[in-house]
């Protein structure tokens, strides 16, 4: 179990340093948005480029966030329904839930998916707007942000099987493993 927390702790790292580094890509988008408006209403000129990029920059950041955001335990969940449980039905019915529908919902995902940026990217797919952009990395978001969140589901599995083990701290918790990334105290009581 201890090599799995450790591949789970590697795979949060990673994940942290995608859901901080896709902060910029908001920043761009709203760059690229402000000085589009302004070329627009100061000077009339526009251009659909622009327009996709913001498009592309937004699905990259709602993507790409996904596993990060499972990671900071930030998912929508029921609330009132949750709290009625027990901590260990909370992580049972968790473990149910990635292994009955998220990973097979990103295996799904990835592989329909794939065989269309595949095509886009053979026949070179364009925008059909007007000086568009090609549209083969916007597909390919698809693909990669359901790889991420597939792969931050695995940690989250480790670490919920590690929490019911005696092994691992609380995962449902903000920021999984806590702030520390050797923070892996047993803690059974915890899981009963």
């Amino acid at each position: 179990m201890d090599i799995l927390l450790k591949l789970s702790n590697l795979i949060d790292g990673f994940t942290r340093l995608i859901g901080k580094s896709i902060i910029w890509l908001v920043l761009a988008a709203a760059i690229i948005s402000a000085l589009n408006a302004i070329a627009r209403k100061a000077f009339n000129v526009g251009s659909n480029a622009f327009l996709e990029i913001q498009w592309y920059l937004f699905a990259a950041v709602f993507l790409f966030g996904a596993g990060f955001t499972f990671l900071q335990n930030a998912h929508v969940r029921i609330d009132a329904v949750a709290n009625s449980f027990s901590k260990r039905t909370r992580i049972l019915i968790d473990i149910g839930g990635i292994l009955i529908f998220l990973l097979p919902m990103c295996y799904f995902m990835i592989d329909f998916s794939w065989p269309i940026v595949a095509a886009a990217y053979e026949s070179g797919e364009m925008s059909s707007n007007s000086g568009g952009l090609i549209r083969w990395p916007v597909y390919s978001m698809v693909p990669i942000g359901f790889g991420l969140l597939a792969i931050q589901a695995l940690s989250e599995l480790i670490k919920r099987i590690g929490f019911l083990a005696g092994k691992a701290p609380d995962p449902t918790l903000h920021g999984g493993h806590g702030d520390s990334p050797n923070d892996h105290e047993p803690d059974a009581a915890k899981a009963k």
